[in-house]
């Protein structure tokens, strides 16, 4: 054999003796074989795209009030739904009979995802709450409501945590900006394998932190979104997408006080009870028609409300409540809200969004589909 051949060889071992050399010394420094080993968050495959058939669609989870498991009991059930025996693990079955049946490719959790007075460790609640997720392997995005924070952990070591969990795509903040709250950020929707857009965002997502409670005027209210979210808000929807303004989406728990004014105007949906908002308007309603892009918002909080309804061109749908330690209604299924986002076809690959469907799904014998609505479609833009 060569100088050059023994050169070779010996390159290709040295790193296999170094690992080896590695792997004995912390045998030395570690010797207990029970002690766990580091392990790496599991990420879905990014960036998030439409599918090979065009679609895109996203399954929102609005206030599961998750407690401590089996230990939490539910919370105004019909006896058939079982009584004494109700518990978050229902909330649990829910969400995977959902999963199974729409498949979907995101999951929105849109704040109260715990409800802290009830959950003895808020760590070990999330990881309980948010398992069908990962479970499936589903890519989910989560904000916080007004009741996750009253736990063990602060909003932020909340948004910070649920980062860090596996198949999230949940972020603090965004990097580099000055934005109140934690939770604010923004996620693209990109084309589909083998589209010209397959580097470009059809789609964008924005997750708003809406705060939780504060005091005005010596008067205790519901938290809002304050001016540097909205400031980042609109600089986010100006960045240039190959002159594509593609559409978009918001996500945050706690409705705007514009939102009362539907009951005179017209929704689609349930609207059984008072929009709990804050006492102030920051001018959201304003922000998101002036940027032209949002096409429907998202909301919790109110939990016998499941409607939608057309605020300045925009839809405001709320999710309906899902989880069954929040408070809720005997005889009125718990629900969960489906987004379904299509794309149009052109000459030679998928495009444009061409069309936003949505409907709710029961918890239910027969996970019952109501309430199917177009909230918009790429002919129907206002000129």
């Amino acid at each position: 054999m060569g100088s050059s051949s023994s050169t070779s060889l010996v390159s290709l071992l040295l790193p296999c003796l170094f690992s080896l050399l590695l792997l004995r010394l912390s045998t030395h420094l570690n010797p207990d074989p029970t002690a766990a080993a580091p392990r790496f968050k599991r990420t879905p495959p990014l960036p998030l795209r439409f599918r090979h058939d065009g679609a895109f669609k996203i399954l929102q989870v609005a206030d599961m009030h998750f407690g401590n498991g089996a230990a939490t009991r539910c919370r105004d059930v019909a006896p058939e739904v079982g009584g004494a025996r109700c518990s978050d693990l229902n909330t649990t079955r829910f969400l995977r009979r959902v999963i199974k049946a729409e498949r979907p490719d995101l999951i929105a959790f849109t704040g109260d995802n715990i409800f802290g007075g009830s959950a003895s460790d808020a760590a070990e609640s999330l990881l309980r709450a948010i398992s069908p997720a990962i479970e499936y392997k589903v890519p989910w995005a989560a904000i916080l409501g007004n009741h996750d924070q009253e736990s063990t952990m602060t909003r932020e070591e909340l948004m910070v945590f649920m980062s860090l969990m596996d198949y999230s795509v949940s972020q603090v903040n965004p990097p580099g900006s000055l934005v109140h709250g934690f939770g604010n950020y923004h996620v693209s929707i990109r084309g589909p394998f083998g589209s010209e857009f397959v580097n470009t965002s059809l789609l964008n997502l924005y997750f708003l932190d809406s705060g939780d409670r504060e005091v005005v005027n010596g008067v205790k209210t519901y938290g809002w979104i304050k001016e540097s979210q909205l400031a980042w808000l609109r600089a986010t929807s100006q960045v240039p997408l190959q002159n594509l303004h593609a559409p978009a989406f918001a996500f945050f728990h706690i409705p705007i006080p514009e939102v009362r004014g539907l009951w005179y105007t017209g929704f689609k949906g349930q609207y059984q009870e008072g929009v709990a908002c804050s006492t102030v308007n920051s001018g959201v309603l304003d922000t998101l028609t002036s940027m032209g892009d949002v096409k429907a918002v998202f909301l919790g909080h109110d939990h016998l409300n499941d409607f939608c309804g057309d605020l300045n061109g925009i839809w405001f749908c709320y999710g309906g409540g899902f989880g069954y330690h929040a408070y809720g209604r005997p005889h009125w299924p718990r629900r969960a809200r489906v987004i379904h986002t299509e794309l149009k076809k052109g000459q030679k690959s998928w495009v444009e969004v061409e069309s936003i469907h949505t409907w709710k799904l029961l918890d239910d014998e027969k996970l019952t589909k109501i309430d199917e609505q177009v909230l918009w479609r790429r002919s129907s833009i206002r000129l």
